[in-house]
């Protein structure tokens, strides 16, 4: 058209015109460069297990994932609609061979699968003590386990070391390749004891003992954190496992020792209260007993333990220290058929003699 001006339109290279292209490859590396993939990788014997056993289930799945997913796209292109070149047989509908293969493979892979998870599930039992310090290196004979209490309170974590006679709040320790045996129960509700170096997760639940067994295997400061939600401050229920050599661990053990305050009774019933982001806390001594009144919910003065509660159930009304006859071993009762008289009279040997509601009776009963 007259007096109109055309301007040169400039193409734009690959690059100009899909800027997308760049941030899609670049934002998923990014995200995963600052990942921490700890599960797979852990610092002590027990995790790696648990991870190369995650691996290994992972990638036998992927055997009969990844040629599935491959064959719909092949399969998909192929037999396009477009491609005339492509056998056509509407009426085909069996393969003794093609049946064969597409049962027996993943039969194959769930066999292999199930023996060795199943046979892994038992060897990494938490209640089972280790057998090894890592690969190649045998739990040395008459080895003594770290022995560490841990108490899951609102909304802090409590871990007493009977061999030491010390406890901490929101710390703990351990010598590195030595076995550690782990008490667990909670003082209110339902938590999880997680240290994802350390081994796996293992719930800590009020009135119950639960145990598990890991080594450390590489000096660390790792986290540990409550993996059930517990609360209003559960977020803050966070500590730190430190990973020492021998000496690190001495000296982390006098440091406690020095600490001012005993954990007595009276201090684990303030301690008990619920509070959130508690800073960590250390006790130079603690109540002989106090893990089992934990457990058996008997730390207040005067409460009557559980443990002894169903001693008492047992027939033995000794294990009640409370009770009058506390001392006295309880006589078996007699036990006797229940009779009717037990209900306030004597069965009538006649039914007829039973008083009935109506004018039925019964040898001729009322039908509805």
């Amino acid at each position: 058209m007259p007096g109109t001006r055309f301007f040169p339109v400039r193409r734009s290279s690959p690059t100009t015109r899909l800027p997308w292209t760049k941030g899609c490859l670049t934002l998923p590396l990014l995200l995963l460069g600052a990942c921490n993939t700890v599960v797979l990788n852990p610092a002590g014997d027990v995790a790696l297990q648990q991870g190369n056993l995650v691996i290994f289930a992972t990638v036998l799945m992927l055997v009969i994932v990844v040629p599935v997913i491959a064959l719909v796209c092949l399969f998909a292109w192929r037999y396009r609609a477009s491609n005339e070149e492509a056998t056509y047989e509407p009426d085909w509908d069996h393969s003794t061979q093609l049946e064969l293969l597409i049962w027996a493979a993943p039969l194959l892979i769930i066999i292999c699968l199930g023996a060795v998870t199943w046979t892994a599930t038992h060897l990494l039992d938490p209640y089972r003590p280790i057998e090894r310090i890592a690969k190649g290196r045998p739990v040395a004979p008459n080895t003594k386990p770290l022995d560490v209490q841990v108490v899951a309170l609102d909304w802090k974590w409590l871990f007493i070391y009977p061999e030491y006679g010390i406890a901490t709040v929101n710390e703990l320790a351990a010598p590195v390749d030595r076995p550690i045996r782990f008490r667990i129960t909670a003082s209110s509700v339902m938590n999880a004891f997680y240290v994802p170096d350390l081994a796996g997760m293992i719930y800590a639940m009020p009135s119950m003992e639960t145990k598990l067994h890991a080594v450390i295997n590489k000096k660390g400061n790792y986290a540990g954190f409550s993996s059930n939600y517990s609360g209003a401050g559960f977020s803050g229920m966070r500590f730190r496992f430190h990973g020492l050599d021998d000496a690190g661990f001495a000296a982390w053990v006098a440091k406690n020792k020095a600490a001012p305050l005993p954990l007595s009774r009276g201090n684990y019933l303030k301690l008990e209260k619920p509070s959130e982001n508690t800073p960590v806390m250390r006790f130079a001594a603690v109540a002989p007993g106090l893990f089992d009144a934990v457990v058996n919910q008997c730390v207040r003065p005067g409460t009557t333990c559980m443990s002894d509660m169903m001693r008492h159930d047992a027939g033995d009304t000794a294990a009640m220290k409370h009770m009058p006859d506390k001392g006295n071993a309880q006589k078996p009762k007699p036990e006797e058929a229940l009779t009717g008289g037990d209900a306030g009279e004597a069965p009538t040997k006649n039914p007829k003699d039973v008083q009935q509601r109506s004018n039925a009776s019964p040898s001729n009963p009322t039908t509805l």
